[in-house]
């Protein structure tokens, strides 16, 4: 079933319903989640931290 959405009523109904469902993780949580995927993923870049805009104005414009 297509609903024909747009990307932002998407993403507005997905942070309506996570208020509405009290879904909060906690900072330490959080905090885990997110260091469980430092280092999986490697561009190959040495300099995506410097030159991040330019990288993503390129794939942007693919």
């Amino acid at each position: 079933m297509s609903r024909h959405l747009s990307v932002a009523e998407l993403i507005r109904q997905a942070v309506d319903n996570i208020i509405k469902i009290g879904a909060v993780v906690d900072v330490e949580e959080r905090r885990k989640r997110a260091l469980e995927v430092v280092g999986r993923f490697r561009s190959g870049k040495h300099d995506i931290a410097k030159d991040h805009d330019k990288y993503l104005a390129e794939d942007f414009s693919k």
